[in-house]
């Protein structure tokens, strides 16, 4: 063994890698011959176009929002309500534009009718019974329908005509009402006789031509809310023109839109034409007359069944001379009535 393997039991410190790498190959720096070279002073600049920009300043990065973050929910319209469309108008009641005339009252007293200036008479309340049953069902009806009353009786002679122009004078009493009483007798037409007017054309007219407004031929009386449609000029086709789509535009346009307008139709007897049977399907209530101790069961049941197109008819009972309540009711005091 060699002096340089001995190993040093004096405590010096064993010699570094370094050390012993140098003592191998001679690699110490200190030494003359290994001195590093000096740096070039005169060293030329490096070119612009080959520099590296110099590095800018990063803006602070924004934090980054949490990778579960709740997003609000967008607002939540509330649902459009729909506009309510305006209601339609209600119709406009046709105005009555025919001629005025004026109503002897002399005439009326020689027929056996009410007259409207005079003192209150049997007659009359006998009449107001009557009308306050007809104007309960045509309010509850609340129809144009029911606001159209047809009178009739199985016969001539039993007092329907008597006994409507009496109901349309005691309608027209009432305030605010208005009274249109029909001459629906084409066969033989009476209510202006009776009334003591006059006049031409009528509600056969209009039924015949379309061209004719109806209105223009009512008869405004100088009762108040007393008007008269005539019968008009008869033909051989009346029972055609009232069983035409033609009468119900006609009736409805004198009772469309007319709430506090009553309707009175005077037709023929229902046994002895067949307007009474047409004009049935065009009312809400129908009044059969019957004359006391001269109308038979079987006429008045033919009768009945002739207008059973309408669905309420009711009965009145003319000329009696007695009742239970010992009332008279409607009787005829001269000829003619």
């Amino acid at each position: 063994m060699t002096d340089q393997g001995k190993i040093n039991r004096e405590g010096a410190r064993p010699a570094s890698l370094f050390e012993r790498a140098d003592a191998a190959f001679g690699l110490d720096p200190r030494r003359e011959g290994l001195k590093l070279p000096p740096v070039p002073i005169d060293v030329p600049p490096v070119p612009q176009a080959l520099r590296r920009p110099a590095p800018q300043p990063q803006a602070a990065a924004q934090p980054a929002p949490p990778a579960f973050a709740k997003i609000p929910p967008p607002p939540v319209a509330e649902p459009a309500t729909p506009e309510t469309a305006p209601a339609p108008a209600p119709p406009r009641a046709v105005a009555f534009c025919g001629p005025s005339v004026s109503i002897d009252r002399e005439t009326l007293r020689d027929g056996g009718l009410i007259v409207p200036e005079d003192t209150v008479t049997g007659l009359l309340e006998e009449f107001r019974i009557v009308k306050r049953e007809l104007l309960a069902d045509a309010r509850a009806g609340a129809s144009a329908l029911a606001r159209r009353i047809l009178v009739c009786s199985p016969h001539q002679g039993e007092g329907k005509t008597y006994c409507a122009v009496n109901l349309a004078i005691a309608l027209a009493a009432e305030r605010g009402l208005e009274v249109l009483l029909v001459d629906a007798d084409v066969v033989r037409p009476s209510v202006t006789e009776r009334l003591g007017i006059e006049a031409e054309q009528g509600l056969m007219d209009a039924l015949a031509d379309p061209a004719i407004r109806p209105e223009s031929l009512v008869i405004r009386t100088d009762i108040d809310g007393l008007f008269v449609l005539p019968a008009g000029l008869a033909s051989s086709r009346d029972a055609e023109y009232l069983a035409s789509a033609r009468t119900a535009e006609v009736l409805d346009r004198l009772t469309e839109g007319a709430p506090d307008r009553i309707v009175i139709f005077d037709t023929p007897p229902a046994l002895a034409a067949s307007p009474a049977a047409e004009l049935a399907q065009h009312v809400g209530q129908a009044l059969l007359v019957v004359r006391a101790d001269e109308t038979s069961r079987a006429a008045l049941e033919d009768a009945q069944q002739l207008l059973s197109a309408c669905a309420d008819i009711k009965l009145l009972l003319n000329a009696a001379r007695y009742s239970p309540s010992g009332r008279r009711f409607g009787s005829y005091g001269t000829k003619g009535r």
